[in-house]
Order: structure tokens, then C-alpha cells, then sequence
């Protein structure tokens, strides 16, 4: 009697379950969406929305997690979007791409400098959290909130990979990321090192991003290049930009950032002495060594420079993709050191 009891309740339970679970899926079925081939399914609406509309629609009161379980029987979970489309992909992307291997490839192969430079994510000085782990006994208590208002300052790190000699550099300013910063920076690197790296070396190439302070819109980007870094040093400078979008595939990324990301993962950012710290002590076993600097200088945002000054610039820009690939030569002699 007992077993047939229990068999009895069990066929109420997956009876009630069935009812359920069918008027759920009746309820999303507009709703849902899914790929055919590997069967993976997902819901427009949130949990709660779907708790709404049961108890609207079917007089059915389910608690999140009792309609989470029942999506789950149907390969229905909770999904974030996924960055894989490329909706427009520029022309001449692929063309660029193979130009600036053999721009590349001719510089190392004459032992002339070529460096890859962008800027790292700005940092905000504090207790601020920071994405990472550490081997400690107790865990580093931080601000609950990174408030921009709590910092006691903001570091902008510049940064500049010798690709040949595989060795890191990076500025670190306290105000705003500008073409005239960047092109300090740069300046910087090669007066402290890149000369006495290469002392015979006639001309200078640069990979840089499409965009940001060292983009090939910015005009002050290129005039700074001419003023501090042709004219100022006598170096010719090629700038070889990459596509939109293709960020990802400048060296700086994943030979530098990344190695001082891993370095100073977990670790507040309490002050510049601290980043500073982080930066020069970043090395891996491939031979990565960083050099490190703090700029002190000002820079402010939003300067212009007319039609008539970029006239005067000696720009040169190459036959394919222009846009993208110029030089510049000095204006006046001057000294590479």
C-alpha cells in the first residue's frame, strides 16, 4: 500500500510539473530565440518579467528561481551579448594590414627603431578596487564605490614597445591623454634610450591605433610630431596606423599592457609611486624589461591647429592608404640626440 502510495504522489508531482512547465513555455514562446544548429535557447525577458506575465496570463505563481529551473530543462539560460560581428569591415583593412608587416619587417631587418604606442586605461589613485588576487593572509579592503571624487588623482599611462629588442616604456601623466602628451612621451623614449639604442638610425616607425590621442584624424597629433620630434631632433618619423577597430592587433597590447595588467592584479593604485613601482618591476621570462617615467606637465584638451599650420608640416604621405601611412621629415637640421 505504501509503495503504491508513493508511485501515486510521484504521478501528481510530474503531472503539476508537465502543467507548469508547459504553461512557461507558453508564455515565452514569442519570446524565445536560439541557434538551430547547436540548440542553445534564450529569452528576451527577464525573470522577473516572466514571473509578471504567469501570473497574468495563467493565474500561476512561480518563485525566479522555480521558472529558472524550468528554462534550464530547456536549454534556456541567461546569456550576455558576444562581440563577434564585424558589420564594417573597411576596404582596405587587409591591404593595410600586410603593408605595415613589410613596413615593419624592413625597419628591423636595417636595425632601424620601430615601436608600437597607445595608451593603457587610465587609472584612478586610491583604494580603489582592483581586478585580480594576490597570496595574502587577508584581503586588501577597498572602496565599495570608484567615485571619481574619492580619487586622490588620475595616472594616464602612455605607453611605448620597441618590438625588435622587446623592451616596455611607458609615461605616466596626471592630467588629460592628448596628442601633445603622446608625443612628449615619445620624445621622452628617445632621448633617454631610443638614441643610444640606435645612433645611426636615420628614421623612426611608429604603429600606432586609428584613433585616441595618437590617432591619424588628430591634426595637433601630427604637428607635434613635426615640431618635437622631426624638427626639434632631426628624426624622420613614419606613422603607420592601424584600421578601426583593430587595436587588438597592435603589438603594445598583448606584448606590454597585458604583462603589466598581471603585475599589478589585486593591488590598490594608491598613488604614482605605487604604478611607477608596478611598471619597472613588470618582466617575463621572454625578456620583457619596462623603463618608466611620471610627466608632470599639464595638458589641456581641445587645441586646434588651422589650415595655414598644416601646410607648413612636411608630410609625405605614401601611395597606399594614405590616410593611414605618411612620413614626416624635419624642416630644419638638427641633432638626433
Amino acid at each position: 500500500m505504501t509503495a503504491f502510495v508513493c508511485l501515486g504522489r510521484g504521478v501528481h508531482l510530474w503531472k503539476k510539473n508537465a502543467t507548469l512547465d508547459s504553461k512557461l513555455m507558453e508564455v515565452v514562446r514569442d519570446d524565445v530565440a536560439g541557434e538551430p544548429q547547436t540548440g542553445k535557447r534564450w529569452v528576451r525577458q527577464s525573470l522577473s518579467k516572466i514571473q509578471e506575465a504567469l501570473q497574468e496570463q495563467q493565474h500561476v505563481q512561480l518563485s525566479r528561481e522555480t521558472i529558472r529551473r524550468l528554462l534550464n530543462k530547456h536549454n534556456i539560460r541567461p546569456k550576455s551579448n558576444v562581440k563577434r560581428l564585424y558589420p564594417k569591415l573597411h576596404p582596405d583593412r587587409d591591404k593595410q594590414f600586410r603593408y605595415i608587416a613589410r613596413q615593419r619587417a624592413a625597419f628591423e631587418q636595417a636595425g632601424w627603431p620601430c615601436i608600437s604606442v597607445d595608451t593603457k586605461k587610465k587609472e584612478l589613485l586610491g583604494l580603489f578596487y582592483n581586478r585580480g588576487t594576490q597570496w595574502c593572509q587577508e584581503a586588501q579592503p577597498v572602496n565599495t564605490h570608484d567615485f571619481p571624487s574619492y580619487a586622490d588623482g588620475r595616472a594616464v599611462p602612455y605607453g611605448i614597445y620597441d618590438t625588435a629588442r622587446n623592451l616596455g616604456y611607458v609615461a605616466v601623466g596626471k592630467s588629460a591623454d592628448t596628442p601633445e602628451f603622446a608625443v612628449d612621451a615619445i620624445v621622452w623614449w628617445w632621448q633617454q634610450f631610443g638614441c643610444h639604442l640606435y645612433p645611426d638610425a636615420p628614421e623612426l616607425l611608429i604603429l600606432a591605433d586609428g584613433g585616441g590621442s595618437n590617432g591619424y584624424r588628430p591634426r595637433r597629433w601630427k604637428q607635434q610630431l613635426q615640431e618635437k620630434l622631426a624638427d626639434a631632433l632631426g628624426v624622420t618619423v613614419t606613422v603607420c596606423h592601424y584600421p578601426t577597430g583593430a587595436s587588438k592587433w597592435n603589438p603594445i597590447e598583448h606584448r606590454l599592457f597585458s604583462q603589466i595588467s598581471r603585475t599589478w592584479a589585486g593591488t590598490p593604485l594608491t598613488s604614482y609611486a605605487v604604478i611607477l613601482d608596478g611598471l619597472r618591476s613588470t618582466k617575463t621570462t621572454g625578456g620583457l624589461r619596462v623603463e618608466a617615467t611620471l610627466l608632470d606637465a599639464i595638458y589641456e584638451k581641445g587645441l586646434s591647429v588651422t589650415d595655414a599650420d598644416m601646410k607648413l608640416l612636411m608630410i609625405e604621405k605614401h601611395d597606399l592608404c594614405p590616410n593611414w601611412n605618411y612620413t614626416i621629415r624635419p624642416r630644419t637640421s638638427g641633432s638626433n640626440t
